[in-house]
């Protein structure tokens, strides 16, 4: 599909671009779901109607958010609600602040970035993403005054076109355990797409990869945050979630928050139900939503890193 532009990895993807894409495309295919792209009607809401904060540990939103583009994210597989990306963009930034998103997908967090008068940075290794995440930024035209935010085909694990210490905000849902194939049906960067990892070791030890280029291009005391699922094998419940924590940990952050984020309509929820009752396991239904520092420079670290060891 997008052969048309022979876009390398880690190149830029401009409106220019994703204009020249929409000439002979209508829609996109992520996973094994078809994405309109190009015409969307007006937007009703640009902003939130009613929005707070959230004030604990555990964030559950039954009604994903709907104001600007975000409805019509509403059939991509796995995204994370936009109410996850704005509190996490408000209370973790400020305006004119960079915000980096490495595995964009359909582009909420951009969209948040956008709204809320921040600079984006969004990446992924499928094409066929970066334009639908374009294609949901595309309504500065009925509303002025936005920053600006880039797009890239490129791999979250090698980030050589951001400059070290230059980003404020990482707020990201990265894919695992090979539940949704991003790109099964993209026509580029296939190689090294991490939804396609079955086994836990290998992913982890390749978003080792990410979390070390997180921690190169974040700032001195900004934030990074990661929303991140379990997985189950053989009836047994599978922690990537604290697998991914410890290698974070690592990388040298620091944990500053871990929210529980609780899952509403499922795709395959209703399959599992009467499985989980006959084969005696329960429905993983929550996500684990890191929030990490990176310390100051000539900040003193050893409270954290002893009370970190596990």
């Amino acid at each position: 599909m997008a052969n048309d532009l022979q876009i390398l990895k880690d190149h830029e993807i401009t409106y220019n671009d994703y204009k020249t894409f929409l000439q002979k495309h209508k829609k996109i295919i992520v996973e094994d779901t078809e994405l309109e792209i190009g015409g969307y009607k007006e937007i009703k809401n640009l902003q939130p109607g009613v929005f707070e904060l959230e004030t604990t540990t555990v964030w559950s939103f039954p009604k994903r958010g709907t104001w600007a583009t975000h409805s019509l994210n509403a059939k991509y597989r796995g995204n994370w609600a936009p109410q996850v990306a704005r509190n996490l963009i408000l209370r973790y930034s400020k305006e004119g602040d960079t915000i980096l998103d490495a595995f964009c997908g359909s582009g909420t967090t951009l969209i948040e970035a956008k709204l809320t008068k921040r600079k984006g940075i969004g990446v992924d290794i499928n094409e066929d993403a970066v334009m639908l995440t374009r294609d949901r930024l595309d309504f500065s035209t009925l509303h002025n005054g936005f920053l600006e935010q880039k797009t890239y085909v490129g791999d979250a694990r090698k980030l050589d076109f951001i400059n070290a210490e230059s980003v404020d905000l990482i707020a990201t849902h990265p894919p695992y355990a090979s539940i949704i194939s991003y790109t099964k049906n993209a026509n580029h960067n296939e190689e090294g797409d991490l939804s396609k990892m079955h086994s836990v070791e290998e992913f982890c030890n390749e978003m080792k990869k990410v979390s070390n280029e997180f921690f190169r291009v974040l700032k001195p005391g900004k934030y990074c945050a990661i929303l991140i699922g379990d997985t189950r094998r053989h009836k047994h419940q599978v922690p990537i979630s604290f697998r991914l924590l410890r290698v974070f940990l690592d990388s040298g952050f620091i944990l500053k928050e871990s929210i529980v984020k609780v899952q509403h309509n499922t795709k395959t929820a209703g399959l599992w139900a009467k499985k989980s009752v006959e084969n005696n396991f329960l429905l993983l239904m929550h996500e684990h939503l890191f929030v990490f520092r990176k310390p100051d420079i000539n900040e003193d670290t050893t409270d954290f890193i002893e009370s970190a060891k596990w």
